[in-house]
């Protein structure tokens, strides 16, 4: 049984199309449910599809969405703004695990950074990586400036004795620039956390038969 929290730099940097790659390979050795803990800016009106859908599109996987909330901000903020009770970390922490007994990995994204507030009692998701004893992949940014957050997100989870088991580049460019380039070996180098996987840019956009065809290509072979 394994738990993955998928984390990110920041928010855009390509959580959720990651997220349905990791849940795509793990499905290869066994059962997987992904589970979007809060997710925000899906109110009336608002366009966006919630990730939850993104996943089961792209993939297949059966996706638990425990928390919906209408604005597009960080959850503790359009919770307040509502003034509406969500649950705290540890409720989704146990939701967690209970899939866990019935899955062989479930797949947790987070929403934002690592330290966004999932509930409005200040936990995160580092708080719910740490109390479910998760391994954590963080997405990453290709573009300049990418260097200072992936740092900074990395020094936050070794902080709470956390080792993440690897960085993914959200969206590479189909063109890219010299700063994206030389990011590629300054990623791990910097941070000391393995590249395990870029994605291209515009993957989201695929069909789920190309999608699963083309997302093993994206690992690294020792990722």
């Amino acid at each position: 049984m394994t738990i993955l929290v998928v984390t990110g730099t920041d928010t855009g940097v390509g959580k959720t199309v990651a997220t349905a790659a990791l849940a795509h390979r793990a499905a290869a050795s066994g059962s997987v449910a992904v589970v979007k803990p809060v997710q925000t800016g899906v109110g009336p009106g608002s366009g966006e599809v919630a990730d939850a859908e993104v996943v089961h599109r792209l993939t297949g996987c059966a996706v638990h969405e425990l928390t919906v909330l209408d604005e597009p901000l960080a959850p503790d903020t359009a919770a307040r703004l509502r003034g509406v009770r969500i649950p705290p970390v540890a409720e989704y922490a146990d939701r967690v695990r209970v899939l866990a007994e019935s899955h062989d990995t479930v797949v947790v994204e987070g929403s934002g950074g690592v330290l966004v507030r999932l509930d409005t009692e200040g936990g995160t998701i580092l708080d719910l990586a740490a109390e479910v004893g998760a391994e954590v992949v963080v997405v990453v940014s290709a573009a300049l400036g990418t260097l200072n957050h992936s740092e900074l997100t990395v020094a936050a989870l070794r902080a709470r004795g956390i080792e993440p088991a690897g960085l993914v580049i959200g969206s590479w460019p189909g063109e890219p620039g010299l700063a994206e380039t030389c990011n590629l070996d300054d990623l791990p180098r910097v941070t000391g956390v393995p590249l395990i996987a870029s994605i291209p840019a515009g993957a989201g956009a695929l069909g789920r038969d190309e999608f699963v065809a083309a997302a093993p290509g994206w690992f690294s072979p020792a990722g």
